[in-house]
């Protein structure tokens, strides 16, 4: 059944994953064409050019009026799942942008307005898609869905149970869904398309989602909601404690991730009962409207979501107008402090991360430690939370030449492979301003990079840098006048670099001390004494310590979120599910009164 009122494109078939498995529960059951049939037919689509003696073939592929059977049957040809409303191999390549829509109280649409989203990789190529830009006018049956939510929310631990086990099967079938080749290349090409980042990096995005999906399979659902009991304080009694939803709640996801985190947090809401409004960023937003698509055609109703396109104002509008009970944000530290001012505190935020990596006196594995600080920032250009945004190396490892490494590691980058990438936040001068008053302060270098691409069409409202390095004397870099703009976080290829010697591992502390993001952070060192000093001392939520200790990597299987903040919100656990989309309640039964109870005096 096709869940959305647009139509498909017609688009070329798309050459299967070697060695994919079809899917029962996500691919049409039907018969492949003969061999022949689909080398003839993929052909005339990849060249254009009408084969001798194939205009009846042609005409025989010439698509019908379009009806749910027919695009049913094309998405098959194609490759494309059944519940698939876009091709990505046509994004940023038809004349005719793909249309995103939204989704509210379970029926799509659009809005009055759109925005164009340009292709981030060519200025002159067509557009991506356009995005629904609601007005405000046009808020009121989000408004009304989001009122509709009780605030003991859709299920909680005494209401509506089944709900639980529904969610463990959904998760099932999107986890297992995912984990298929052709699915999983599905949505790593979309990423690529809206939010350009190595195939790599992208299908990784879309592998932890799928292995957190699997492990909330089954009862994991229920096992979030687990109760405890203590004893009372007389016979009968008996105290309760729940993890309670919020009822109605919203989601405000960014772009860097247009998978993976807006689908952990938009699971963790559903799982504990809440009804979220889903705002995702509009360039990738086309990302989440498929993986709602795919959630739907899993068995979720489709009213338990709203998908919502506008911009900050409208969504904001909306948080105030609807009383949402709790916003989680992933974003910028100024947005995040403007929601914790509107709505009076009622935001869980995982905003800016400077993240520090530390290299410890004892050196070794220089290959390795070099390749590691090279993917964590400069992987997806630089364009994750968790980014190595300082690098802190005690001098044993410059005289072990782990700045030459660095340098010739960030050459084999290239915009061929997308291991370099258009900047979506910051433009080109943006970054090369920000590098060059960094380069002001006394004894600062240009350790490698400092200069845009050659030979890009990457469009002038991005930015298009090669990966760059710059090196700041410790001390000149704690100079008040030099520190903010030394731990400034650039969205970026971008790091500062600064050396340390034996008897200044206090101003290394400083330093991490009088940071104000406390997201990751690195300890790369064996030596016990020296990583526990630092680990002490320090307080960033997500640290790795040892040789191959890392700042970017936010996998199903640890926490991920800032500490040292109250307003922190963690995502990807049970504990982070927890602490997010629930509150706790407790419930005291007392049901015996004494046979031999006597009123006492009134005190």
């Amino acid at each position: 059944q096709n869940p959305s009122p647009r139509r498909l494109r017609v688009t070329p078939p798309r050459r299967e994953v070697q060695g994919a498995k079809r899917s029962k529960s996500s691919w049409v059951h039907s018969q492949q064409p003969p061999l022949h049939f689909r080398r003839l037919t993929n052909n005339l689509w990849r060249y254009n050019t009408p084969a001798v003696g194939s205009e009846m073939m042609l005409a025989a592929l010439k698509p019908a009026p379009a009806t749910a059977a027919s695009r049913l049957c094309r998405r098959s040809l194609s490759g494309l799942p059944p519940w698939a409303t876009l091709d990505p191999a046509a994004l940023g390549a038809d004349r005719a942008p793909y249309a995103v829509s939204n989704i509210v109280a379970g029926e799509w649409g659009g809005s009055s307005m759109t925005l164009t989203i340009p292709n981030p990789l060519d200025r002159d190529a067509p557009a991506v898609c356009t995005v629904p830009d609601t007005q405000e006018g046009e808020l009121a049956p989000f408004v009304d869905s989001l009122r509709s939510v009780p605030k003991s929310g859709l299920h909680n631990p005494l209401k509506n149970n089944e709900r639980y086990l529904q969610y463990g099967e959904i998760s099932r079938k999107a986890g297992a869904a995912l984990s298929d080749p052709a699915i999983a290349d599905f949505f790593a090409t979309s990423i690529q398309r809206t939010v350009p980042k190595s195939y790599a990096q992208a299908m990784g995005e879309v592998k932890v989602t799928a292995d957190f999906l699997n492990n909330f399979a089954g009862d994991n659902v229920r096992f979030l909601a687990r109760s405890f009991g203590v004893p009372g304080d007389h016979y009968g009694q008996f105290s309760h404690g729940h993890r309670w939803p919020f009822g109605p709640v919203a989601i405000v996801a960014p772009f860097n991730f247009p998978l993976e985190i807006p689908v952990l947090q938009l699971m963790g809401a559903l799982f504990m009962g809440n009804k979220p409004v889903l705002k995702p960023a509009e360039k990738c937003s086309l990302v989440m409207e498929q993986f709602l698509h795919l959630l739907h055609d899993c068995g979720m109703d489709r009213r338990d979501v709203d998908l919502l396109n506008c911009q900050g104002p409208v969504a904001e509008r909306l948080i105030l107008d609807a009383d949402v009970k709790l916003t989680q944000f992933t974003g910028s530290s100024r947005v995040a402090d403007r929601l914790l001012e509107v709505t009076k505190g009622k935001v869980k935020i995982e905003d800016a991360g400077f993240d520090w990596k530390i290299l410890g006196p004892d050196v070794g594995d220089v290959d390795y430690v070099a390749w590691q600080c090279d993917q964590d920032a400069y992987a997806c250009a630089g364009q994750k939370c968790s980014a190595e945004s300082i690098l802190l190396a005690h001098e044993n490892w410059e005289e072990a030449g782990l700045f030459d490494r660095l340098k010739a590691n960030a050459a084999t980058r290239s915009l061929d492979d997308l291991s370099v990438a258009p900047v979506l936040t910051h433009t080109t001068a943006d970054i090369l301003d920000h590098t060059s008053r960094i380069l002001e302060i006394p004894g600062a270098k240009l350790l490698f990079g400092g200069r845009e691409l050659d030979g890009h069409k990457i469009p002038e409202v991005y930015g298009a840098v090669e990966p760059t390095a710059v090196y700041v004397p410790l001390r000149e870099m704690l100079k008040d006048e030099n520190f903010g703009v030394c731990t400034t976080e650039l969205f970026a290829p971008f790091q500062v670099v600064t050396t340390f010697g034996d008897d200044e591992v206090c101003l290394v502390l400083e330093a991490c001390e009088r940071m104000s993001h406390h997201l990751t952070a690195a300890v790369v060192s064996n030596d016990v004494e020296f990583q526990t000093t630092v680990l002490a001392n320090t307080v960033n939520g997500t640290t790795y310590a040892g040789r191959r200790a890392r700042t970017t990597g936010a996998p199903q299987n640890h926490w991920f979120g800032p500490a040292g903040d109250a307003r922190g919100a963690g995502i990807g656990t049970p504990e982070a599910i927890k602490l997010v989309w629930s509150c706790h309640r407790e419930i005291i039964l007392d049901t015996v009164v004494p046979k031999d109870w006597t009123q006492p005096k009134a005190t």
